[in-house]
């Protein structure tokens, strides 16, 4: 992630994916998308569908609930 230039706050599922090839499961990603928001992003854009064997298949809401809480959990 590129906390030091945030940019427009945005970060795409894509993009977390790309950036980090150590993630290997859903949980993985979802762990790392409240990462994301603790370091700044506001908005998190679902431009793929992860393509994990452990991806429910509400991956979405899952991962949107994930960044909202992530954004208010205490660091």
């Amino acid at each position: 992630m590129r906390d030091s230039s945030l940019g427009d706050g945005l970060i795409k599922v894509s993009d977390l994916i790309i950036e980090h090839p150590e993630v290997q499961s859903f949980q993985d990603l979802k762990r790392l998308v409240m990462t994301a928001a603790k370091s700044g992003y506001r908005f998190l854009q679902f431009d793929v569908k992860p393509d994990f064997t452990d991806t429910p298949r509400n991956w979405d809401f899952v991962l949107e609930s994930a960044f909202y809480l992530g954004d208010r959990a205490e660091s």
